[in-house]
């Protein structure tokens, strides 16, 4: 599995993990406030998410956890529903910015 140190959340990062969100549509499934057209409801809406307790219901909502788990959430629950999206460390990393900025 690919590693997925987590950087301090700037800025910069939350941008670019917004615009990556869009590119790989994650709002297909999720509603995901700030991404345009962000409105599925396959899967829960991440309006709120920094101050999850837990991902997915069983991770611990840290941010390496949740880079981690953007990488490949089957290597964290083999059953999960949420596909793997082949991202790559760096770009999960801006992504669960973007995330962590939703409180």
């Amino acid at each position: 599995m690919q590693k997925a140190e987590y950087a301090q959340v700037t800025e910069q990062s939350a941008l670019r993990g917004r615009a990556l969100i869009t590119q790989y549509q994650c709002g297909s499934c999720h509603a995901i406030p700030g991404v345009a057209n962000a409105r599925g409801v396959t899967a829960v809406s991440l309006a709120g998410f920094s101050r999850r307790s837990y991902i997915a219901g069983r991770i611990p909502n840290q941010p390496d956890a949740l880079a981690l788990w953007i990488i490949d959430p089957h290597a964290q629950i083999s059953a999960s529903t949420m596909p793997t999206l082949a991202v790559s460390p760096e770009q999960a990393r801006d992504m669960a910015a973007y995330l962590w900025t939703l409180k």
